[in-house]
C-alpha cells in the first residue's frame, strides 16, 4: 500500500501528460506540488522516511530536497541543453547548416540510412562523450534542418538514444553502478569490465531491433532492406562494444561502438545501395566541398567533440587536472547529500567553448554570439521550468524514501520472479530522475541486496559469459534504465526544446511508450533467461 502511495507522483505525471494532454511544464509544476504535499503529510504517516532523518523536521527535508533538485537541474542538465541548442542556432545564423546538410545528403541518398547515421551513429558518439541530452538535442536539430518533421525527429532521436545510455558521459552510469554494487565501494578494473560486459549481453537483441525500428519509421516499404542494414550495422556495433566492455571497461563502448556503426553504414552504402530517385530517397546534390569550407562548416561541432574528448577519461592527465581545478563542492544541510560541480570539467562548458570558437570562425562577432545565447536561453524558459520541477520532484522522492519504497514493493511482490522485473526498477529510477547514473545510485545497491536475499551470490555462466550472479542482476538496473529514458519527462523536455515543440510532451510520450514497454520486457526476458536457462 505504501508503494502505491509512493507511486502517485509518477502515475499523476503520466496521466496529466498522456491522458489530459497537459503541457510538460504545467504537468511538472502540478506533480511537484502534489509530491511536496505527499512528503509533508503522507510520508510521515507511512513511516518510510530513512532512519537518518528520524530527528529532522519533515519541512526541512522538503525545502532542502527542492533546493538540491534545483541545483542538480541547473548544473549540468540545463546548462548542457542551452549550450547544445545554442551551438545549433549558431549554424543556422551563419547558414553553415546548409553545408552540413548537403554533405550528409551526399553521404547517402537513402533516407533511412541518413537518419540512422545521424541518430544511432552521431547521436551515439555524443552520448558516449557527453551524455546529458546532447545525443537528443543536436541530432534532432540537424534532422529538422534536413527537412524532417519535428515530431519524427524528436521520437526517432529518443529511440536511438537508448543502447548508448549505460555508457554515456564516458561510462559514468556503468561505473557508478559497479561502485554501488561492490562491498568496498570502489570497483576493481575486473569488476568494472564484468558488469560492463553483462550490460552489453543483456542489450544484445536491441543492437539489431533498435536500428530496424528507426529504419522502418523512416521507410515502411523496404522491410527487407531495413532488416539487412540493421543486421549489418548492429553486428559491427555489438562486436566493438562487447570487446571494449570486456577488455577495457565501461568508458569506451558507446564512443567506439558508435564510430564502428558509422563506418559500417558508410560501407553498406558503398557496397549495397545505389542512388535512386523516389520518395524513399534523398535527392543527391553532388557538389564539391573544399577542405577550407568543410572545416569552417564543421568547426562548431568539431571543436565541441575536440573539447569533450580531451576533457574526458580518454586523456587522463587533462581529465584529472580539470576535475581537480575550480570544483564547487559542498554538503547540503539537512539532507546530507553532497553537491559537486566542476566549473572547468563539465560538458556544458565544453559545448559552449566549441560553439563560441566555431561561431567566431564562421564570422560571428562575440557580441552577436552573446546576443544569440541570451535569445536561446529565453526561448527555453518553459523547458527550464519543466526540468527544475522534475529534478526537484526526484530529489524529494529519493530523500523521503518514496522511490526506494516503490522498488522494495516490487521485490516483495515478485519474489523468485524478481530477475524478470529487475530492469523495470532501473526504468522507474530513470523515469523519475531522468538519469541512468542517478537510477544506478538509487537502485544499484537494492539490486545487489535482492540478489543476496534470493541466494544469487555464486559464479555462473550467462549466455556463455562467466561471472557473478549478483553482478548479472545489478547490470539489469543499467540495461533497464535505458528503457526508462524513453519515457523520462526530462528527456522528452530536451526533445521538445530541440524541435521547438512546446506543449507536445504528452504526444511524444504516447509515441515512445510502446517501444519503452517492449524494451523493458525484452530486457527482463534476457535477464531471466541468462540467469535460469542459458
Amino acid at each position: 500500500m505504501t508503494a502505491i502511495v509512493s507511486a502517485i507522483p509518477i502515475l499523476l505525471l503520466i496521466v496529466l501528460m498522456m491522458g489530459f494532454k497537459v503541457s510538460g511544464y504545467k504537468s511538472a509544476l502540478i506533480t511537484l506540488a502534489v509530491t511536496i504535499l505527499l512528503v509533508l503529510f503522507a510520508v510521515p504517516a507511512m513511516n518510510i522516511m530513512p532512519e537518518k532523518y528520524a530527528d529532522v523536521p519533515v519541512y526541512s527535508i522538503t525545502v532542502w530536497s527542492v533546493i538540491e533538485g534545483l541545483l542538480r537541474a541547473c548544473f549540468p542538465i540545463i546548462l548542457i541543453i542551452i549550450c547544445a541548442i545554442f551551438s545549433y542556432n549558431i549554424l543556422c545564423e551563419t547558414k553553415e547548416i546548409e553545408t552540413i546538410k548537403k554533405q550528409f545528403i551526399q553521404m547517402t541518398s537513402d533516407k533511412g540510412l541518413l537518419v540512422l547515421l545521424l541518430t544511432w551513429g552521431l547521436g551515439g558518439v555524443l552520448e558516449g562523450m557527453a551524455g546529458f541530452g546532447t545525443a537528443v538535442a543536436i541530432p534532432a536539430a540537424i534532422l529538422i534542418g534536413l527537412g524532417f518533421k519535428p515530431m519524427f525527429s524528436a521520437v526517432v532521436c529518443l529511440l536511438a538514444n537508448t543502447v548508448a545510455v549505460g555508457f554515456g558521459a564516458v561510462g559514468l552510469p556503468a561505473t557508478t553502478l559497479a561502485n554501488q554494487v561492490v562491498a568496498s565501494g570502489a570497483a576493481s578494473p575486473e569488476e568494472l569490465c564484468e558488469i560492463a560486459t553483462f550490460i552489453i549481453v543483456q542489450l544484445a537483441l536491441m543492437f539489431f531491433i533498435t536500428p530496424f525500428v528507426i529504419l522502418t519509421m523512416t521507410d515502411r516499404k523496404k522491410i527487407l532492406k531495413n532488416i539487412s542494414i540493421a543486421l549489418f550495422v548492429g553486428t559491427f556495433s555489438i562486436i566493438v562494444q562487447f570487446c571494449c566492455a570486456h577488455f577495457l571497461g565501461p568508458e569506451t563502448p558507446a564512443i567506439l561502438g558508435s564510430v564502428a556503426s558509422i563506418i559500417a553504414m558508410l560501407l553498406y552504402n558503398k557496397l549495397f545501395l545505389k542512388p535512386k530517385a523516389g520518395k524513399e530517397s534523398v535527392p543527391a546534390q553532388k557538389q564539391s566541398f573544399g577542405l577550407k569550407k568543410t572545416l569552417k562548416a564543421w568547426s562548431v561541432y568539431g571543436f565541441i567533440i575536440f573539447f569533450i574528448l580531451i576533457s574526458s577519461k580518454i586523456v587522463p592527465s587533462v581529465n584529472q587536472t580539470l576535475n581537480s581545478t575550480a570544483v564547487v563542492k559542498f554538503d547540503l544541510p539537512v539532507v546530507g547529500n553532497s553537491f559537486k560541480f566542476g566549473l572547468l570539467s563539465n560538458a556544458g562548458l565544453m559545448i559552449f567553448l566549441g560553439a563560441v570558437i566555431g561561431g567566431l570562425i564562421q564570422g560571428m562577432s562575440l557580441r552577436r554570439l552573446l546576443r544569440l545565447l541570451a535569445k536561446t536561453t529565453i526561448n527555453l524558459q518553459k523547458t527550464v521550468v519543466t526540468i527544475c520541477c522534475l529534478v526537484a520532484m526526484a530529489m524529494l522522492m529519493n530523500n523521503s524514501g518514496m522511490t526506494n519504497d516503490i522498488a522494495k514493493g516490487l521485490v516483495m511482490i515478485t519474489g523468485a520472479a524478481f530477475p524478470f522485473f529487475a530492469p523495470l526498477i532501473g526504468s522507474i529510477g530513470t523515469f523519475v530522475t531522468g538519469s541512468a547514473t542517478n537510477a544506478n545510485i538509487l537502485f544499484g545497491k537494492l539490486q545487489a541486496t535482492a540478489a543476496s536475499d534470493l541466494g544469487l551470490v555464486n559464479q555462473g555462466t550467462f549466455f556463455g559469459i562467466s561471472g557473478n550472479e549478483t553482478n548479472w542482476l545489478a547490470a539489469a538496473n543499467c540495461a533497464g534504465s535505458e528503457g526508462g529514458k524513453l519515457l523520462s519527462p526530462q528527456s522528452i523536455a530536451i526533445a521538445t526544446a530541440a524541435c521547438d515543440m512546446e506543449g507536445k510532451d504528452g504526444e511524444i510520450m504516447r509515441k515512445t511508450m510502446p517501444f519503452a514497454i517492449f524494451w523493458i520486457l525484452m530486457n527482463g526476458l534476457m535477464v531471466f533467461l541468462g540467469l535460469h536457462v542459458f
